[in-house]
């Protein structure tokens, strides 16, 4: 009926037509990330963590592993706790370069490839060094990505990736307060950290640091890829390249393994 009012001259517009338009969201930015000073901060409670008894050394480098993982890799704690050992494998290129990748199962049940940088690899080697395991996994092996202390063979739950990672950030926080009031706002951003939010940091900080939005996008799982991207490996190989140089956790002390 409006629309025929519109026509024939009696309406100059159609209100109707209002609630049918999708209203314009413009991008969303977030917050809840760790900028490098506090992320520094993150990594050197990481890197204090003792190492005196077996058990706290298990600790400490799964701890280490954890967030290399979350952070290098950029994974949601899904793919950590749904993720195996044998998801790493390695390819050449024409030229010869060997490039190490990780396969994760992210949502919807889809499928992605994450660059396992050189950095990344050199940890996962003292990890599971540390826990009697030969340097590098072999294909189709069921380990989990992250072991638990007690009962190796089984992978953690979603509460225990969070509890460990909030464990850290209470620890930098309670860090970071006992050095005065002049840090406490960045010991409440810290503890009010999750899991999630080293997922945004790794992206932003990748960002930051110059890595193409593209690649960004591909490393997590953000857009649907093509079916025939599977046929094209050079992109992948660049990516893989970008990532390793640009996007590094540069752990400061020596790795704990003997």
């Amino acid at each position: 009926m409006f629309s025929w009012l519109v026509e024939a001259g009696y309406l100059a517009g159609n209100p109707l037509s209002l609630g049918r338009r999708k209203r314009r969201v413009g991008p969303r930015q977030t917050n809840r990330f760790l900028p490098k000073e506090h992320w520094d901060e993150v990594k050197a409670t990481i890197q204090a963590m003792p190492t005196g008894t077996a058990r706290e050394q298990a600790h400490a480098v799964r701890c280490r592993w954890l967030f290399s993982l979350l952070y290098v890799g950029g994974l949601r704690v899904s793919e950590v706790t749904s993720g195996s050992m044998g998801g790493f494998y390695s390819r050449r290129d024409r030229s010869g370069v060997e490039r190490w990748w990780l396969e994760v199962t992210g949502k919807g049940d889809k499928t992605r490839i994450v660059p396992a940088t050189a950095e990344l690899m050199a940890e996962l080697m003292v990890y599971r060094k540390v826990n009697g395991l030969s340097a590098l996994p072999v294909s189709g092996e069921e380990r989990p990505l992250v072991l638990s202390i007690i009962g190796k063979e089984k992978p953690l739950a979603r509460s225990a990736v969070h509890e460990i990672v909030k464990g850290v950030m209470r620890a930098t926080a309670d860090r970071l307060r006992a050095r005065g009031s002049d840090w406490e706002a960045a010991a409440a951003q810290i503890e009010a950290a999750s899991t999630h939010w080293l997922r945004h940091t790794a992206g932003t900080h990748m960002t930051d640091a110059g890595l193409d939005v593209k690649a960004v996008r591909d490393n997590f799982g953000h857009a649907t890829i093509s079916t025939t991207s599977i046929y094209v490996h050079s992109e992948d190989d660049a990516r893989h390249d970008a990532t390793q140089a640009a996007h590094k956790i540069g752990w400061t002390t020596p790795k704990t393994a003997d």
